[in-house]
């Protein structure tokens, strides 16, 4: 989660169930056993730390996150543990972890030929990465923020803003294979029913893919893209009888076992 694009912890917990149930299945899929030592990588609030805390009871947990307002929700959610404000992409600790948690938050950062080897390189023997990612660049969400962001007067400040990172399942698992006794790769599409039709749509996405864009514009052009874009889902998420919106959010999941 990266302060220079806004991260806010009370926007991102708004949906804070529907958020956490994937890294729940996730680390579902973990062995438990022999895990001493674990990280949370880009923890966030701390809600995905509570569930890696009841997944390891008695391992020693810590969380990094490179925006402070995070950090600090976290702290306060579970003061027991060491969070510490940190980029990932400049993270140096050297100690063998037996498990590395990475939650929504690697989609991020560039290069991912480089940076899922040196995470397992941070693995101790027998050591588990567990990644969880959205994969909707290609749902209707996603396609209208480019859209909106290509045609507008913010057209030129927006270029480039969208970084996020993702290839395919077989690209991850021909990557890791040769580093891993083991790697497990799934995807999961979700149904998120969201109550308040394409205004709760677009409260979701203010506390994730909306961010960079809104970061990049003066409060009127905020305004106005968030009502164009709020038009589009509109049409691209009808709202059923009852005034809900079924948001399908399809992710992708990883577990890598050093060998």
């Amino acid at each position: 989660m990266s302060s220079a694009t806004g991260w806010h912890a009370q926007q991102y917990t708004m949906f804070e169930n529907e958020r956490t149930r994937p890294v729940k299945d996730l680390l579902a899929a973990v062995p438990s056993e022999n895990v001493s030592v674990a990280i949370d990588i880009g923890c966030g609030p701390g809600n995905s730390t509570e569930v890696l805390a009841a997944r390891v009871p008695g391992a020693t947990l810590s969380g990094i996150d490179s925006s402070t307002d995070m950090i600090d929700a976290a702290r306060k959610r579970l003061p027991e543990v060491r969070f510490d404000v940190a980029d990932i992409a400049a993270w140096n600790d050297t100690q063998p972890y037996d498990l590395i948690l990475a939650n929504a938050v690697l989609q991020w950062l560039p290069d991912h030929q480089t940076l899922f080897p040196q995470l397992i390189g941070r693995l101790a023997s027998g050591g588990h990465l567990a990644v969880q990612m959205p994969d909707n660049l290609d749902e209707p969400a996603h396609r209208l923020l480019r859209e909106t962001a290509a045609d507008g007067p913010w057209a030129e400040k927006l270029k480039g803003v969208e970084r996020t990172a993702r290839h395919q399942p077989r690209w991850y698992y021909e990557l890791l294979a040769p580093h891993c006794a083991r790697v497990d790769v799934w995807r999961t599409t979700y149904h998120h029913p969201l109550q308040g039709g394409a205004d709760a749509v677009v409260e979701w996405f203010k506390g994730s893919a909306l961010r960079p864009f809104i970061a990049a514009l003066n409060s009127d052009e905020q305004s106005a893209f968030i009502a164009r874009y709020r038009n589009g889902i509109a049409k691209a998420y009808p709202a059923l009888a009852d005034g809900t919106v079924l948001l399908p959010f399809p992710r992708l999941f990883i577990v890598a076992t050093r060998a």
